[in-house]
């Protein structure tokens, strides 16, 4: 009897050795709690996505577009022109006696060699008459135009230049009306205006010039002498 007490006693001390070692190997991490980043992350609606990234693009196209509409087109060079000019011819000098003023047409070219000058070439033929008597101009003009500066769309300029005229005039003289020699003479040009353009490849705009050809002398009358002024709305396409 006393052999079992003393074994069932060695058996109980064995197993709570056992159960104390296996206590005390055992890990026990503390569970550690992290915020959660799921509602941060987490993805909107289609419709709200839609209607962020249609306002972030609306607010960085906005200011650009407003910069296109107030910046004018930059004004280009090495560009060729043709145009009309249709206006009042007034004649003045000598040349007043034997015509009237009319309404007549020029035909303009012009290259823009650089941003602030153009050559410009004029060529233009009219007849005047006044009773019984007439005055023919016809001249081929080129000048240099100046623009002053540049508002917008809207540019000033002036100009001026050489070109080659041959008035003929039909007066009263001894002996009846006379046609006097057609002569070719030199002359100069001096005038201004405005130009408007419509865009790349129209322009509009006004010109008045003055044109004073050299006397053209005869051999049996009168010296042909005298001037005029041409007062023109233009009409311009470049390409």
């Amino acid at each position: 009897m006393r052999n079992l007490i003393l074994k069932v006693a060695a058996l109980s001390a064995t197993f709570l050795f056992v159960q104390v070692s296996f206590a005390q190997t055992k890990p026990f991490a503390s569970k550690v709690e992290t915020p959660s980043t799921k509602d941060e992350f987490k993805d909107e609606s289609p419709e709200k996505s839609q209607s962020v990234t249609h306002s972030t693009e609306k607010a960085e196209t906005q200011p650009i577009r407003a910069q296109q509409n107030s910046t004018p087109a930059s004004r280009k060079v090495q560009q060729h022109s043709f145009g009309v000019g249709l206006g009042q011819t007034f004649l003045l000098g000598d040349l007043s006696k034997y015509g009237e003023n009319k309404i007549t047409m020029d035909l303009i070219y012009a290259y823009a060699a650089s941003y602030s000058f153009d050559v410009v070439v004029n060529a233009h033929m009219s007849e005047h008459e006044d009773k019984n008597e007439r005055t023919k101009l016809m001249a081929l003009t080129s000048s240099i135009k100046s623009r002053m500066f540049e508002f917008d769309n809207f540019s000033p300029y002036i100009l001026g230049g050489l070109g080659f005229y041959a008035p003929r005039v039909k007066r009263n003289l001894e002996g009846g009306t006379q046609w006097s020699e057609q002569k070719l003479a030199f002359g100069l040009n001096v005038g201004g205006g405005v130009d408007l353009r419509l865009n790349d490849e129209w322009t509009v705009g006004t010109l008045g010039q003055l044109h004073w050809p050299f006397s053209t002398r005869q051999d049996n009358q009168p010296d042909v002498k005298g001037y005029y002024f041409k007062l023109l709305l233009t009409l311009a396409y470049s390409f």
